[in-house]
């Protein structure tokens, strides 16, 4: 892991086709402009765990536990 240090308005590039810019910080945050491609998909940490957790318990359910929730509704 690489850590780096930047003030307010200071950015970093990575791969000359994505610039994090600081916009803001306060004493435990910080507010980054993120300028990339729209095909690099850009989340926040804990919302792709959750993205992955879903996706795991979608591939545990059986077609027949799948047919019988839409029955359901």
């Amino acid at each position: 892991m690489l850590i780096l240090q930047r003030r307010k308005g200071e950015s970093l590039s990575i791969n000359d086709n994505i610039t994090l810019t600081v916009v803001d910080a306060g004493t435990d945050w910080v507010k980054l402009a993120i300028d990339a491609p729209k095909e690099i998909p850009v989340l926040r940490s804990e919302l792709l765990e959750v993205a992955r957790e879903n996706r795991k318990a979608a591939e545990t359910v059986s077609k027949e536990m799948l047919d019988e929730m839409l029955k359901k509704r």
